[in-house]
Protein backbone atom coordinates (compact mmCIF):
# COMPACT_ATOMS: atom_id res chain seq x y z
CA UNK A 1 0.00 0.00 0.00
CA UNK A 2 1.11 3.55 -1.07
CA UNK A 3 0.72 6.67 0.57
CA UNK A 4 -0.20 10.28 0.43
CA UNK A 5 0.69 13.15 1.57
CA UNK A 6 -2.10 15.77 2.38
CA UNK A 7 -2.13 19.70 2.73
CA UNK A 8 -5.17 21.86 3.47
CA UNK A 9 -5.22 25.26 3.73
CA UNK A 10 -6.32 28.44 6.01
CA UNK A 11 -9.67 28.18 4.87
CA UNK A 12 -10.34 24.84 5.04
CA UNK A 13 -9.07 24.66 8.82
CA UNK A 14 -10.67 28.19 9.98
CA UNK A 15 -12.88 26.51 12.44
CA UNK A 16 -14.18 23.05 14.21
CA UNK A 17 -16.81 22.49 11.12
CA UNK A 18 -13.95 23.02 8.77
CA UNK A 19 -11.83 20.57 11.41
CA UNK A 20 -14.38 17.96 10.88
CA UNK A 21 -14.89 17.82 7.24
CA UNK A 22 -10.67 17.83 6.82
CA UNK A 23 -11.04 14.50 9.59
CA UNK A 24 -13.73 12.85 7.29
CA UNK A 25 -11.50 13.49 4.41
CA UNK A 26 -8.29 11.96 5.62
CA UNK A 27 -9.81 9.40 7.78
CA UNK A 28 -12.01 7.89 4.23
CA UNK A 29 -8.77 7.00 2.81
CA UNK A 30 -6.28 5.10 4.71
CA UNK A 31 -3.21 6.24 2.03
CA UNK A 32 -3.39 9.52 3.59
CA UNK A 33 -0.78 9.46 6.15
CA UNK A 34 1.02 12.66 6.11
CA UNK A 35 -1.26 15.74 6.69
CA UNK A 36 0.54 19.42 6.43
CA UNK A 37 -2.15 22.17 7.67
CA UNK A 38 -1.89 25.54 7.33
CA UNK A 39 -2.71 28.29 10.33
CA UNK A 40 -6.74 28.71 10.28
CA UNK A 41 -7.86 31.04 7.99
CA UNK A 42 -11.04 33.62 7.39
CA UNK A 43 -13.97 32.33 8.75
CA UNK A 44 -15.70 34.71 7.04
CA UNK A 45 -14.91 37.86 4.91
CA UNK A 46 -13.83 40.64 7.37
CA UNK A 47 -12.59 38.11 9.81
CA UNK A 48 -8.85 38.19 10.69
CA UNK A 49 -6.22 35.34 9.58
CA UNK A 50 -4.34 33.69 12.52
CA UNK A 51 -1.27 34.51 10.73
CA UNK A 52 -2.11 38.66 10.69
CA UNK A 53 -3.12 38.11 14.29
CA UNK A 54 0.52 37.27 15.33
CA UNK A 55 2.12 39.75 12.57
CA UNK A 56 0.34 42.42 14.74
CA UNK A 57 1.56 40.90 18.34
CA UNK A 58 5.13 40.90 16.81
CA UNK A 59 4.87 44.25 15.76
CA UNK A 60 3.28 45.37 19.21
CA UNK A 61 6.15 43.64 20.97
CA UNK A 62 8.55 44.86 18.83
CA UNK A 63 7.75 48.90 19.56
CA UNK A 64 7.91 47.75 23.05
CA UNK A 65 3.76 47.83 23.40
CA UNK A 66 1.73 45.70 25.64
CA UNK A 67 -0.08 43.28 23.50
CA UNK A 68 -2.17 41.04 25.83
CA UNK A 69 -5.15 41.79 24.69
CA UNK A 70 -4.30 41.22 21.04
CA UNK A 71 -2.70 37.52 21.77
CA UNK A 72 -5.86 37.11 24.21
CA UNK A 73 -7.77 37.15 20.46
CA UNK A 74 -5.06 34.52 19.16
CA UNK A 75 -6.00 32.34 22.36
CA UNK A 76 -9.71 32.60 22.24
CA UNK A 77 -9.44 31.10 18.40
CA UNK A 78 -7.90 28.01 19.08
CA UNK A 79 -9.45 27.46 22.54
CA UNK A 80 -12.96 27.56 20.83
CA UNK A 81 -11.98 25.14 18.08
CA UNK A 82 -10.61 22.84 20.78
CA UNK A 83 -13.66 23.43 22.57
CA UNK A 84 -16.06 23.27 20.23
CA UNK A 85 -14.24 19.30 19.20
CA UNK A 86 -14.68 18.47 22.60
CA UNK A 87 -10.60 17.66 22.43
CA UNK A 88 -9.10 16.89 25.58
CA UNK A 89 -6.08 19.59 25.24
CA UNK A 90 -4.50 22.75 26.41
CA UNK A 91 -2.47 24.52 24.56
CA UNK A 92 -1.39 27.00 27.52
CA UNK A 93 1.98 26.16 27.92
CA UNK A 94 2.44 26.90 24.31
CA UNK A 95 0.53 30.11 24.47
CA UNK A 96 2.73 31.37 27.36
CA UNK A 97 6.47 30.28 25.40
CA UNK A 98 5.30 32.10 22.31
CA UNK A 99 4.62 35.36 24.19
CA UNK A 100 8.05 34.93 26.66
CA UNK A 101 9.56 34.77 22.98
CA UNK A 102 7.56 37.25 21.65
CA UNK A 103 8.66 39.45 24.62
CA UNK A 104 12.45 38.51 24.14
CA UNK A 105 13.09 38.03 20.50
CA UNK A 106 9.88 39.91 18.25
CA UNK A 107 10.91 37.81 15.45
CA UNK A 108 8.24 38.47 12.17
CA UNK A 109 9.12 34.86 11.01
CA UNK A 110 9.06 33.14 14.36
CA UNK A 111 5.73 35.22 15.39
CA UNK A 112 4.10 34.45 11.48
CA UNK A 113 5.48 30.54 11.95
CA UNK A 114 3.11 29.72 15.22
CA UNK A 115 0.02 30.07 13.70
CA UNK A 116 0.68 26.59 11.45
CA UNK A 117 2.35 24.79 14.58
CA UNK A 118 -0.35 25.37 16.69
CA UNK A 119 -2.93 23.84 14.55
CA UNK A 120 -0.57 21.28 13.70
CA UNK A 121 -1.12 20.09 17.46
CA UNK A 122 -4.94 20.58 17.33
CA UNK A 123 -4.73 18.71 14.48
CA UNK A 124 -2.35 16.12 15.34
CA UNK A 125 -4.43 15.10 18.62
CA UNK A 126 -8.17 15.93 16.84
CA UNK A 127 -6.62 13.02 14.44
CA UNK A 128 -4.96 10.86 17.14
CA UNK A 129 -1.70 10.96 14.75
CA UNK A 130 1.86 11.78 15.77
CA UNK A 131 2.80 15.72 15.64
CA UNK A 132 6.16 15.97 13.83
CA UNK A 133 7.51 19.77 14.23
CA UNK A 134 8.61 21.29 10.94
CA UNK A 135 11.12 22.99 13.36
CA UNK A 136 12.43 19.53 13.33
CA UNK A 137 13.05 18.28 9.57
CA UNK A 138 12.70 21.66 7.44
CA UNK A 139 16.33 22.57 7.24
CA UNK A 140 17.36 25.99 5.58
CA UNK A 141 20.38 27.76 5.90
CA UNK A 142 21.73 30.87 7.17
CA UNK A 143 20.59 33.21 4.31
CA UNK A 144 17.18 31.56 4.19
CA UNK A 145 17.03 28.90 1.12
CA UNK A 146 15.83 25.45 1.55
CA UNK A 147 18.54 22.68 1.94
CA UNK A 148 16.35 20.24 0.51
CA UNK A 149 18.63 17.52 0.58
CA UNK A 150 19.50 17.74 4.37
CA UNK A 151 15.47 18.20 4.55
CA UNK A 152 14.85 15.25 2.96
CA UNK A 153 16.93 12.99 4.97
CA UNK A 154 15.73 14.56 8.41
CA UNK A 155 11.86 13.84 7.03
CA UNK A 156 12.92 10.64 6.31
CA UNK A 157 14.69 9.84 9.42
CA UNK A 158 11.90 11.27 11.51
CA UNK A 159 9.15 9.80 9.91
CA UNK A 160 10.78 6.28 9.60
CA UNK A 161 8.74 4.14 12.02
CA UNK A 162 6.10 6.08 12.39
CA UNK A 163 2.53 5.19 11.07
CA UNK A 164 0.95 8.91 10.38
CA UNK A 165 2.06 12.45 11.37
CA UNK A 166 0.60 16.31 10.65
CA UNK A 167 3.78 18.35 9.96
CA UNK A 168 2.73 21.93 10.29
CA UNK A 169 3.44 24.05 6.87
CA UNK A 170 5.06 27.03 6.08
CA UNK A 171 8.04 27.10 8.35
CA UNK A 172 11.34 25.11 8.91
CA UNK A 173 14.71 26.43 11.21
CA UNK A 174 18.20 27.48 9.90
CA UNK A 175 21.14 25.73 10.78
CA UNK A 176 21.81 28.06 12.90
CA UNK A 177 18.46 27.04 14.99
CA UNK A 178 16.42 29.83 14.29
CA UNK A 179 13.03 29.71 12.71
CA UNK A 180 12.20 30.49 9.30
CA UNK A 181 9.03 30.47 7.12
CA UNK A 182 8.94 30.40 3.16
CA UNK A 183 8.85 33.46 1.38
CA UNK A 184 5.54 32.29 -0.81
CA UNK A 185 2.59 30.04 -1.10
CA UNK A 186 4.47 28.69 2.29
CA UNK A 187 2.29 25.03 3.13
CA UNK A 188 2.48 23.93 -0.42
CA UNK A 189 6.14 24.45 -0.52
CA UNK A 190 6.17 22.12 3.03
CA UNK A 191 3.43 19.64 1.51
CA UNK A 192 5.46 19.00 -1.50
CA UNK A 193 8.66 18.22 -0.11
CA UNK A 194 7.10 15.63 2.40
CA UNK A 195 5.61 14.19 -0.57
CA UNK A 196 9.09 14.26 -2.31
CA UNK A 197 10.90 12.88 1.26
CA UNK A 198 8.25 9.92 1.36
CA UNK A 199 8.09 9.08 -2.20
CA UNK A 200 4.08 9.51 -1.96
CA UNK A 201 1.89 8.46 -4.37
CA UNK A 202 0.22 11.11 -4.67
CA UNK A 203 0.06 14.90 -3.33
CA UNK A 204 -3.07 16.12 -2.50
CA UNK A 205 -3.75 19.66 -1.85
CA UNK A 206 -7.08 20.60 -0.67
CA UNK A 207 -8.48 23.72 -0.37
CA UNK A 208 -11.59 25.95 -1.35
CA UNK A 209 -12.02 25.52 -4.92
CA UNK A 210 -12.37 22.40 -6.72
CA UNK A 211 -9.14 22.29 -9.18
CA UNK A 212 -8.46 24.92 -11.66
CA UNK A 213 -10.58 26.67 -13.92
CA UNK A 214 -10.16 26.86 -17.48
CA UNK A 215 -10.49 30.60 -17.64
CA UNK A 216 -11.34 33.40 -14.54
CA UNK A 217 -14.64 32.95 -13.31
CA UNK A 218 -14.91 36.73 -12.99
CA UNK A 219 -14.76 37.07 -16.51
CA UNK A 220 -16.27 33.82 -17.96
CA UNK A 221 -19.32 32.66 -15.84
CA UNK A 222 -18.98 29.06 -14.45
CA UNK A 223 -16.25 27.83 -16.26
CA UNK A 224 -14.87 24.65 -16.93
CA UNK A 225 -12.51 22.37 -13.78
CA UNK A 226 -8.93 21.37 -15.91
CA UNK A 227 -9.41 17.60 -15.50
CA UNK A 228 -5.42 16.88 -15.56
CA UNK A 229 -2.86 19.28 -16.80
CA UNK A 230 0.78 18.96 -17.38
CA UNK A 231 3.57 21.09 -15.55
CA UNK A 232 4.53 22.59 -18.59
CA UNK A 233 0.81 24.07 -19.30
CA UNK A 234 0.63 24.83 -15.84
CA UNK A 235 3.86 27.06 -16.05
CA UNK A 236 2.51 28.94 -18.96
CA UNK A 237 -1.21 30.05 -17.70
CA UNK A 238 1.08 30.70 -14.01
CA UNK A 239 3.19 33.17 -15.85
CA UNK A 240 0.24 34.53 -18.08
CA UNK A 241 -1.14 35.42 -14.50
CA UNK A 242 -3.43 32.47 -13.78
CA UNK A 243 -3.06 32.58 -9.98
CA UNK A 244 -2.11 28.74 -9.29
CA UNK A 245 0.74 27.39 -7.69
CA UNK A 246 3.66 28.94 -6.83
CA UNK A 247 6.73 27.50 -8.55
CA UNK A 248 8.72 26.99 -5.03
CA UNK A 249 5.70 24.44 -4.41
CA UNK A 250 6.04 22.38 -7.64
CA UNK A 251 9.51 21.64 -7.81
CA UNK A 252 9.88 19.20 -5.18
CA UNK A 253 7.41 16.94 -6.59
CA UNK A 254 7.64 17.50 -10.43
CA UNK A 255 11.35 16.28 -9.90
CA UNK A 256 10.18 12.91 -7.90
CA UNK A 257 7.49 12.34 -10.81
CA UNK A 258 4.32 13.01 -8.36
CA UNK A 259 1.23 14.35 -9.96
CA UNK A 260 -0.49 16.80 -7.25
CA UNK A 261 -4.08 16.90 -7.08
CA UNK A 262 -5.91 19.90 -6.31
CA UNK A 263 -9.56 19.59 -4.45
CA UNK A 264 -12.20 20.96 -2.92
CA UNK A 265 -12.13 20.43 1.13
CA UNK A 266 -16.04 21.70 1.20
CA UNK A 267 -16.76 19.10 -1.72
CA UNK A 268 -14.51 16.37 -1.69
CA UNK A 269 -16.69 14.14 -3.93
CA UNK A 270 -15.30 16.71 -6.30
CA UNK A 271 -12.48 15.01 -9.07
CA UNK A 272 -10.62 18.58 -8.93
CA UNK A 273 -7.84 18.65 -11.03
CA UNK A 274 -4.68 16.55 -11.69
CA UNK A 275 -1.47 17.86 -12.56
CA UNK A 276 1.24 15.56 -13.90
CA UNK A 277 4.50 15.26 -15.41
CA UNK A 278 5.04 15.84 -18.92
CA UNK A 279 5.70 12.62 -20.67
CA UNK A 280 2.58 11.15 -18.58
CA UNK A 281 0.52 8.64 -20.48
CA UNK A 282 -2.89 10.60 -22.17
CA UNK A 283 -4.26 7.69 -24.19
CA UNK A 284 -5.79 6.30 -21.62
CA UNK A 285 -7.44 9.47 -21.15
CA UNK A 286 -10.42 10.21 -22.27
CA UNK A 287 -9.90 13.61 -25.01
CA UNK A 288 -11.77 16.34 -24.09
CA UNK A 289 -11.10 20.19 -25.51
CA UNK A 290 -8.32 20.86 -27.60
CA UNK A 291 -7.43 23.52 -25.33
CA UNK A 292 -6.78 23.30 -21.07
CA UNK A 293 -6.49 26.56 -20.18
CA UNK A 294 -7.24 30.82 -20.95
CA UNK A 295 -5.44 33.20 -19.12
CA UNK A 296 -4.30 36.65 -19.63
CA UNK A 297 -2.17 39.70 -18.03
CA UNK A 298 -2.56 43.76 -18.75
CA UNK A 299 0.32 46.12 -18.41
CA UNK A 300 2.59 45.75 -21.60
CA UNK A 301 3.43 48.02 -24.55
CA UNK A 302 4.45 47.41 -28.07
CA UNK A 303 7.88 49.42 -29.46
CA UNK A 304 6.74 49.07 -33.37
CA UNK A 305 9.67 49.74 -35.63
CA UNK A 306 9.52 50.04 -39.78
CA UNK A 307 12.51 50.39 -41.55
CA UNK A 308 13.12 49.23 -45.36
CA UNK A 309 15.28 46.04 -46.06
CA UNK A 310 15.14 45.71 -42.25
CA UNK A 311 15.92 41.91 -43.16
CA UNK A 312 18.79 42.34 -45.39
CA UNK A 313 20.47 44.40 -42.58
CA UNK A 314 22.57 42.43 -40.49
CA UNK A 315 22.53 42.77 -36.68
CA UNK A 316 19.79 44.48 -36.57
CA UNK A 317 17.98 42.50 -34.30
CA UNK A 318 20.61 42.66 -32.38
CA UNK A 319 21.36 46.32 -32.01
CA UNK A 320 17.46 47.11 -30.65
CA UNK A 321 17.76 44.10 -28.28
CA UNK A 322 21.08 45.64 -27.16
CA UNK A 323 19.66 49.09 -26.05
CA UNK A 324 16.78 47.21 -24.07
CA UNK A 325 19.87 45.23 -22.31
CA UNK A 326 21.63 48.38 -21.71
CA UNK A 327 18.20 49.91 -19.93
CA UNK A 328 17.65 46.83 -18.00
CA UNK A 329 14.51 45.81 -20.46
CA UNK A 330 13.43 42.53 -20.90
CA UNK A 331 10.90 41.40 -23.56
CA UNK A 332 8.18 39.18 -23.53
CA UNK A 333 7.47 38.48 -27.78
CA UNK A 334 9.30 40.07 -30.65
CA UNK A 335 7.15 39.03 -33.80
CA UNK A 336 9.10 40.54 -36.78
CA UNK A 337 8.59 40.65 -40.50
CA UNK A 338 10.39 41.62 -43.41
CA UNK A 339 10.68 45.57 -43.11
CA UNK A 340 9.24 45.62 -39.57
CA UNK A 341 9.74 44.31 -35.80
CA UNK A 342 7.34 44.46 -32.65
CA UNK A 343 9.06 44.09 -29.12
CA UNK A 344 6.47 43.96 -26.11
CA UNK A 345 7.45 44.86 -23.25
CA UNK A 346 6.42 45.50 -19.67
CA UNK A 347 4.75 48.75 -19.43
CA UNK A 348 5.55 49.85 -15.71
CA UNK A 349 9.72 48.48 -16.87
CA UNK A 350 9.63 51.09 -19.92
CA UNK A 351 8.04 53.94 -18.31
CA UNK A 352 11.21 55.26 -16.90
CA UNK A 353 13.64 54.54 -19.75
CA UNK A 354 11.32 55.71 -22.66
CA UNK A 355 13.15 58.15 -23.85
CA UNK A 356 16.31 56.33 -23.58
CA UNK A 357 14.65 53.60 -25.41
CA UNK A 358 13.32 55.42 -28.33
CA UNK A 359 17.39 57.78 -28.67
CA UNK A 360 18.88 54.54 -28.56
CA UNK A 361 17.17 52.67 -31.34
CA UNK A 362 17.31 55.98 -33.18
CA UNK A 363 20.95 56.16 -32.96
CA UNK A 364 21.28 52.71 -33.29
CA UNK A 365 19.54 51.27 -36.24
CA UNK A 366 18.22 54.72 -37.53
CA UNK A 367 14.70 53.29 -38.33
CA UNK A 368 12.34 54.97 -40.81
CA UNK A 369 9.29 54.61 -38.38
CA UNK A 370 9.66 54.05 -34.21
CA UNK A 371 6.31 54.33 -31.83
CA UNK A 372 5.07 52.89 -28.90
CA UNK A 373 1.59 51.41 -28.26
CA UNK A 374 0.20 51.06 -24.85
CA UNK A 375 -2.56 49.75 -22.91
CA UNK A 376 -1.78 45.68 -24.70
CA UNK A 377 -2.77 43.06 -22.98
CA UNK A 378 -1.03 39.40 -23.55
CA UNK A 379 -3.68 36.34 -23.59
CA UNK A 380 -2.22 32.86 -23.49
CA UNK A 381 -4.22 30.14 -24.97
CA UNK A 382 -2.46 26.73 -23.63
CA UNK A 383 -3.30 22.97 -24.57
CA UNK A 384 -0.81 20.32 -25.05
CA UNK A 385 -3.65 18.51 -28.06
CA UNK A 386 -3.21 21.71 -29.62
CA UNK A 387 -0.56 20.67 -32.03
CA UNK A 388 -2.11 17.93 -33.31
CA UNK A 389 -5.38 19.41 -34.25
CA UNK A 390 -5.84 21.90 -37.02
CA UNK A 391 -6.75 24.94 -37.38
CA UNK A 392 -6.33 25.82 -33.97
CA UNK A 393 -4.96 29.39 -34.66
CA UNK A 394 -7.78 29.64 -37.51
CA UNK A 395 -10.24 29.13 -34.66
CA UNK A 396 -8.55 32.24 -32.49
CA UNK A 397 -8.79 34.36 -35.32
CA UNK A 398 -12.32 33.61 -36.54
CA UNK A 399 -13.68 34.15 -32.57
CA UNK A 400 -11.36 37.19 -32.67
CA UNK A 401 -13.26 38.73 -35.73
CA UNK A 402 -16.82 37.82 -35.27
CA UNK A 403 -16.16 40.20 -32.05
CA UNK A 404 -14.51 42.51 -33.96
CA UNK A 405 -11.53 42.44 -31.71
CA UNK A 406 -8.55 43.73 -33.81
CA UNK A 407 -4.93 41.26 -32.93
CA UNK A 408 -2.48 43.63 -32.65
CA UNK A 409 0.00 40.34 -32.26
CA UNK A 410 0.11 36.19 -32.54
CA UNK A 411 2.85 34.34 -31.29
CA UNK A 412 3.05 30.78 -31.55
CA UNK A 413 6.35 28.79 -29.41
CA UNK A 414 7.69 26.29 -31.60
CA UNK A 415 6.42 23.77 -29.04
CA UNK A 416 2.87 24.39 -30.10
CA UNK A 417 1.53 24.59 -26.30
CA UNK A 418 0.52 27.86 -26.33
CA UNK A 419 -0.68 31.15 -28.52
CA UNK A 420 -0.37 34.16 -27.08
CA UNK A 421 -2.23 36.98 -28.91
CA UNK A 422 -2.08 40.87 -28.11
CA UNK A 423 -5.05 42.75 -27.85
CA UNK A 424 -5.73 46.07 -26.66
CA UNK A 425 -6.32 46.46 -22.76
CA UNK A 426 -10.28 46.88 -23.04
CA UNK A 427 -10.94 44.02 -25.25
CA UNK A 428 -9.23 41.11 -22.56
CA UNK A 429 -12.51 39.90 -21.26
CA UNK A 430 -14.28 39.43 -24.56
CA UNK A 431 -10.99 38.01 -25.91
CA UNK A 432 -11.26 35.44 -23.05
CA UNK A 433 -14.79 35.50 -23.05
CA UNK A 434 -15.00 34.35 -27.45
CA UNK A 435 -11.92 31.98 -27.16
CA UNK A 436 -13.74 30.32 -24.38
CA UNK A 437 -17.13 29.67 -26.10
CA UNK A 438 -15.42 28.53 -29.54
CA UNK A 439 -12.94 26.08 -27.82
CA UNK A 440 -15.10 25.21 -24.74
CA UNK A 441 -18.38 25.57 -25.19
CA UNK A 442 -18.56 24.60 -28.76
CA UNK A 443 -16.71 21.39 -28.16
CA UNK A 444 -19.68 20.54 -25.31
Amino acid sequence: MGNKVVKFGGSSLADANQFRKVADIIKSDAKRKYVVPSAPGKRFSDDVKVTDMLYKCCELAGSGVDFTDDFQLIRDRYNGIISELGIDMSLEDEFDSIVRELKARPAKDFAASRGEYLNGKVLAKYLGFNFVDAADVIVFDTKGSLLLDDTVKAVRAKLSGLDNAVIPGFYGKTTEGYIKTFSRGGSDVTGSIIANAVKADIYENWTDVSGFLVADPRIVENPDVISVITYRELRELAYMGASVLHEDAIFPVRSAGIPINIRNTNRPQDDGTMIVSDDFDFSRESLSHTITGIAGRKGFSTINIEKAMMNSETGFGMKVLKVLFDNGLSFEHMPSGIDTMSITVDSAKLDPVREKVLAGIRKEVAPDHLEIEDGIALLAVVGRRMKNTRGTVARIFASMAHARINVKMIDQGSSELNVIIGVSENDLPEAIRRIYDMFINSEK
